[in-house]
């Protein structure tokens, strides 16, 4: 399956040309490598890392949808590598003020 109809069919995007962007952009890794052309083939097994708004997420595909369907039919085909963990994207974060005390 080609990595833009992925992210639209596991509504990471609402549609393909705004996935076709974020991935010319070389925002997204395969398997720890940054992604540039759409048509990269995605198969079962692969872990993508995305950055969403205010952090990045890997996920492992561990099904290839063949529709655009429910958000819970979406989630069955992925599976969150971070445990609960949110990574920080650059910038998402505030620096303790200087003379706080840091735990």
């Amino acid at each position: 399956m080609r990595l833009d109809r992925l992210l639209c069919h596991l509504r990471f995007v609402k549609t393909r040309g705004a996935a076709q962007r974020w991935i010319a952009e070389g925002h997204i890794r395969r398997n720890g490598q940054r992604v540039t052309r759409q048509d990269q083939p995605i198969g079962i097994g692969d872990v993508l890392t995305l950055p969403l708004r205010t952090r990045v997420l890997p996920v492992e595909i561990l099904a290839l949808p063949a529709r655009r369907g429910s958000a819970t039919e979406a989630r069955a085909c992925y599976r969150p590598l971070d445990a609960g963990v949110s990574i920080a994207i650059a910038g998402g974060e505030t620096a303790p003020e200087e003379g706080s005390a840091q735990p």
